[in-house]
């Protein structure tokens, strides 16, 4: 406990419980959450796609706190990989207290040339293993009474990107789920929020992030920056603790003011 702190303090800023999911662990802003989780408290069952170096490196991460790790190459477009994560946390673990669905792909195309295939399988990725993984916790945390399920979705469906059609589609479907199942979920006391990030430094947007997008960014956001990885995780793990126990059907956009941020440079009156 920090010093001063009491023990009202702590219990409200503890986690809702030892036993969490993280879907696309092996870098960037999954990475990033499974650690901040592991270092609040809990043990972290977790898949990856084809990152093997990146996934032994949150797994050691993982371990330097002190806790426990399962985590697996699958694939969140399939059904079987919610179910196998559900059941090893409860299995191991005795609950299944946290659930974030983050493992996501990015594709920058305009729509008139999107074709069926890239626009199955972005969705499989950006939204059908988000129902998929809302599915599983949902109905193993109604059982237990408790529950936190959190979808990383993206500021993009706020203030909309061109040529990001699929993907913004995905992330408004996200939303849409969000505060369905935050609805239905209610009377078993389980919360469901989004946390929607905005320009963020990760590997995804390695390629997308050019320097000139760089400059535009910090032109933009109000803080001045693009954001980091952390800075995600760290809401994250607030929405997992008991302090966001009256917090549910939420989109908490993290983007440095980007998206409020209308201003074109009026002249001032005199």
């Amino acid at each position: 406990m920090t010093i001063g702190a009491t023990p009202e303090a702590s219990w409200r800023t503890a986690l809702i419980g030892p036993s969490a999911v993280v879907t696309g662990v092996s870098n960037g802003i999954g990475r990033s959450i499974a650690v901040a989780l592991a270092e609040a408290g809990a043990n972290v069952a977790g898949c990856y796609g084809s990152d093997h170096q990146g996934a032994q490196r949150v797994r050691n991460q993982i371990a330097a706190t002190g806790r426990d790790s399962y985590i697996i190459q699958a694939d969140t477009g399939d059904p079987a990989t919610a179910e196998t994560l559900a059941t090893e946390a409860v299995d191991r673990w005795g609950s299944l207290d946290i659930w974030v669905n983050n493992a996501a792909r990015l594709m920058v195309k305009p729509v008139v040339e999107t074709t069926d295939e890239d626009w199955h399988g972005l969705l499989a990725a950006n939204l059908h293993g988000f129902f998929y993984g809302s599915r599983a916790a949902a109905t193993i945390m109604y059982g237990q009474k408790r529950g936190r399920i959190i979808n990383i979705t993206s500021a993009a469906d706020v203030l909309v990107v061109e040529n990001l059609g699929t993907y913004i589609a995905a992330k408004g479907g996200i939303i849409g789920l969000t505060k369905t199942l935050a609805l239905e979920a209610a009377r078993h006391q389980v919360t469901v929020n989004a946390v929607s990030p905005g320009a963020i430094d990760t590997p995804l947007n390695l390629k997308a992030y050019t320097p000139e997008v760089r400059r535009t960014y910090e032109a933009r956001i109000p803080l001045g920056r693009i954001g980091a990885e952390d800075e995600i995780a760290d809401v994250v793990a607030f929405v997992a603790s008991n302090a966001s126990r009256y917090l549910t059907g939420q989109e908490i956009v993290v983007d440095g003011g980007l998206v409020i941020n209308g201003t074109v440079g009026h002249a001032l009156d005199e």
